[in-house]
């Protein structure tokens, strides 16, 4: 008996009839293969946007780290004393750091005062910057102390000379020749500009920063002429300047002078504020301020001893003061208003 033939209940009729041929073989093979994986595609790369977005994160904590670090290194100087001041008393890093600082608000926000002709300041040497003066406290000058600090294409300095009254007060003496002011005398302001200082003059004083609310923008005397002789000593031009707004800041509409004399002041103001609000009264009006320095008035074609000529004094002062004076009609002129 012939052995019979065992099939696999697994295997396929069709292979029991037909061989499959090599090709076939092959491409089934390739059908009972597991598709394979596809490859995990590689992640986006990051943009430039997206990644622009993410910088300002880490500048922001490296700057307040940055200022934290820069305050307590002054602090540490300010403790340890190592610090420098000149020989008028003036400390740079103090004014920079803090007194500009405190000022700075009131410059931008509160005056929200107009610079123009800043550059007409040399970028380098000496200079003096001749300006009205007005307000019946002195906020006029430490705002073009502001304007020169922060809108100078070079960053300069204006170091102010100020009455003997600002150096016998407490307190004010001090912060005075910190922020880099000195006793408005020939002899110091000569050194400062024979060093290449910007120096600040207002030669109408009291005159002009204690007149009443009436006389408004009507330059007072200039004195003698000592700052045109101090140029010509120096060899350094004269920047006018011109100061509108700070008329307003407190009306003076009265003086009293009995107690003016008492109390050892060159006036004491009454204002439709002051002394009738009390302290709320010596807060200033928030008026628009423009500042305005004029083309530089040159003294180098003069001799130093061209100083004790009198009549040359006299015509290149009024010749300063008319071109303070013109401006200042010309910018009340085109002024909107006095607040805005």
């Amino acid at each position: 008996m012939a052995d019979a033939k065992v099939i696999p209940f697994d295997d396929d009729r069709s292979r029991a009839r037909r061989r499959p041929s090599r090709a076939e073989g092959e491409a089934a093979a390739v059908r009972a293969l597991p598709a394979p994986a596809r490859p995990p595609e590689p992640p986006e790369p990051v943009t430039a946007p997206a990644a622009a977005e993410e910088v300002p994160k880490a500048p922001a904590g490296n700057g307040w780290e940055r200022r934290l670090a820069s305050g307590l290194a002054f602090l540490r100087r300010r403790v340890t004393g190592e610090y420098e001041v000149d020989e008028f008393g003036y400390d740079e890093e103090l004014t920079d750091q803090v007194l500009m600082s405190l000022l700075r608000p009131v410059f931008e926000k509160y005056f929200r005062v107009e610079v123009k002709g800043v550059e007409n300041i040399p970028a380098e040497g000496g200079a003096l910057v001749v300006a009205n003066h007005s307000g019946t406290l002195p906020l006029d000058g430490l705002m073009m102390q502001v304007a020169v600090h922060d809108h100078h294409p070079a960053g300069r300095h204006l170091r102010l000379l100020a009455a003997d009254l600002v150096f016998v007060l407490p307190v004010v003496n001090e912060l005075a020749r910190k922020a880099g002011h000195t006793l408005a005398c020939a002899e110091d302001a000569e050194r400062l500009l024979r060093a290449g200082e910007i120096v600040g003059v207002m030669p109408e004083g009291f005159k002009g920063i204690g007149k009443p609310f009436g006389e408004r923008y009507k330059l007072q005397r200039f004195g003698r002429g000592g700052f045109v002789s101090t140029a010509l000593r120096a060899g350094v031009p004269i920047v006018p300047c011109s100061i509108v707004g700070a008329e307003e800041i407190y009306p003076m509409i009265g003086n009293a002078k009995t107690l003016a004399r008492l109390l050892g002041f060159p006036y004491f103001p009454l204002t439709p504020t002051f002394p009738w609000l009390g302290p709320l009264g010596m807060v200033p009006l928030p008026t628009k301020w423009t500042i305005q320095f004029g083309e530089p008035i040159s003294t180098g074609d003069h001799p130093p001893e061209a100083a004790e000529d009198p009549m040359l004094m006299f015509n290149l002062t009024d010749q300063v003061r008319e071109q303070i004076q013109h401006t200042l009609y010309k910018l009340l002129v085109q002024r909107r208003s006095v607040f805005f």
